[in-house]
């Protein structure tokens, strides 16, 4: 037994004669056998191992998620059939055990709820890489989607329906500009489902969900068409005139941000058509072009700059 001396003092006879066992961490007293504590916690950082090496030293598991049907709290029991030194079990030490993690097993999945849960998040982990959305937002999709089952809206009704459902009213509770055809795409599922699961969710749950700044979609449509920093700059000053002046009030935000953008374009010599802005904001060319027309009524002071411009053709045609 290898030990070391600490400096504290014994609580029993007051003496400086602690000593401390490396191995099981143990603290007792020298002169008087009082022993302190029986284990030592580490106070330093966590093992991990970053290595595709086979051996896990991390001494923690993954984190607790909403978004894994047990949270991350079930049992695991090791596959390998040693022991705590690393022995190997004996023949009937290792039936008992193979018998244990087979009941382990079908515990987990013997209720109806931890098999809708599975199959739910299992689906949201597929649309989180195809919608391309963070951590945060599938967390709270996953929240939303265990509040729609404690109050019993998921029977009856489709389980991908309910969670590209939950999903959708997640990335408008999080300010993600993400439109609801493009997460029922990802989601194979159609619109009209979606949008029926969501009111039902809106409803019944309590919803609140912020209005979507119009502003914050100029970079997701921009990103995908490469367009310069100055023409995302000038879209974003034509939304905040059309907010101050109250004209983007019940518009779609995403088709208000595709027509400042095509607006910045044609102020800026951007050669970039309506069909183009319109596939990367999922929106059609006819929205716009009606967005267009109310913000030339509008009349904001920028637009003078676009009515003196070589542009005025392409006003006149709207």
């Amino acid at each position: 037994m290898e030990t070391f001396k600490s400096n504290s003092n014994c609580l029993r006879c007051g003496k400086n004669s602690l000593l401390t066992d490396e191995n099981t961490g143990e603290q007792f007293c020298e002169k008087c056998g009082y022993v302190i504590s029986e284990k030592l916690q580490s106070s330093g950082p966590e093992r991990r191992s970053f290595q595709n090496d086979g051996l896990d030293s991390a001494r923690t598991g993954m984190p607790a998620s909403l978004a894994i049907h047990d949270m991350g709290l079930s049992t695991v029991i090791n596959p390998q059939n040693k022991d705590a030194t690393g022995k190997p079990l004996t023949a009937s030490m290792k039936a008992s055990i193979q018998r244990l993690r087979t009941w382990d097993s079908r515990s987990q999945v013997n209720k109806s709820d931890s098999k809708n849960l599975r199959q739910a998040f299992s689906e949201l982990s597929r649309l989180k890489d195809k919608v391309a959305v963070s951590a945060n937002v599938v967390e709270k999709a996953a929240y939303i989607y265990r509040k729609a089952m404690e109050k019993k809206l998921v029977r009856g009704r489709s389980i991908s329906a309910m969670v590209t459902a939950s999903l959708y009213a997640a990335c408008r509770d999080t300010e993600t500009p993400r439109t609801l055809r493009e997460i029922a795409h990802a989601g194979n599922v159609k619109r009209n489902d979606i949008s029926r699961c969501y009111r039902l969710l809106y409803r019944e749950l309590e919803l609140e969900m912020p209005v979507i700044d119009p502003v914050q979609c100029i970079a997701r449509i921009s990103s995908k068409l490469k367009i310069l920093e100055k023409t995302k700059r000038y879209a974003a000053k034509i939304l905040r005139e059309a907010q101050e002046r109250k004209e983007s009030s019940g518009k779609d935000p995403m088709g208000l941000a595709a027509s400042a953008l095509y607006i910045s374009c044609v102020k800026n010599g951007i050669s970039i058509t309506q069909r183009q802005i319109a596939e990367a904001s999922g929106i059609t060319e006819v929205t716009i072009r009606n967005r267009c027309k109310g913000l030339k009524q509008a009349n904001i002071k920028s637009w003078i700059l676009m009515f003196m411009s070589s542009d005025v053709i392409f006003w006149s045609s709207l």
